[in-house]
């Protein structure tokens, strides 16, 4: 994929990231504060906390960007492996997990209830079961027939770099009702596509 046809925050990680290219500093580093950071966010969010939650918003959002940040050092550098591959993916589904759950968590205390705590675990399994079929997708079809639709440089998981507006409105509540909505359908549209490409293949 050509540099015009990334995403606006890919790019800006590879500028980001650049320096790094001649140092100590590996992908597999880069992942690593990742999965710090969005665990980290995770647990400010089920605090519950208007302050701790706008902190636990900003952890995710650096988080979300050091996911790209691993990614363009390792193509950059020439360090990529299965290995390291398999540890983002299993970072991407512990963070988006721990997101979601800690907002449910964090709103328990809220006319939803324990019903919060449930509507997180299910918002977070789901976003979870989406990155795992998009790995099932790319080992099967190649990583370009994975991607998430890119109009004009946005993706559909970039709406969660609003996550601090919403906790800055305590809009916390609204988000994880939405969630629990919407990531379960999203997840039943992208089975369908795994379940296509797999016919296509047999």
């Amino acid at each position: 994929m050509t540099n015009n046809n990334k995403p606006w925050d890919a790019r800006f990680a590879y500028r980001l990231i650049y320096p790094l290219r001649d140092t100590f500093v590996t992908p597999n580093h880069l992942t690593g504060l990742r999965l710090i950071c969005g665990i980290s966010a995770g647990v400010f969010l089920s605090l519950g906390e208007y302050t701790y939650s706008n902190i636990g918003a900003g952890l995710f959002v650096l988080s979300n960007f050091l996911d790209h940040a691993d990614g363009e050092l390792a193509r950059l550098t020439g360090k990529m492996s299965n290995n390291g591959h398999y540890f983002d993916l299993v970072s991407d589904a512990l963070v988006n997990i721990f997101l979601f759950l800690g907002i449910g968590l964090g709103l328990m205390k809220s006319d939803l209830g324990a019903y919060a705590g449930v509507m997180g675990l299910i918002a977070g399994i789901a976003v979870a079961t989406i990155f795992h079929l998009r790995h099932e997708i790319e080992k099967q079809t190649g990583k370009q027939e994975a991607r998430q639709p890119n109009k004009g440089g946005f993706e559909i998981e970039d709406i969660l770099y609003f996550l601090p507006v919403v906790t800055f409105l305590q809009l916390d509540y609204y988000f994880l009702i939405l969630a629990a909505s919407g990531a379960p359908g999203f997840c039943l549209w992208v089975a369908k596509d795994y379940l296509e490409k797999q016919k296509s293949i047999i």
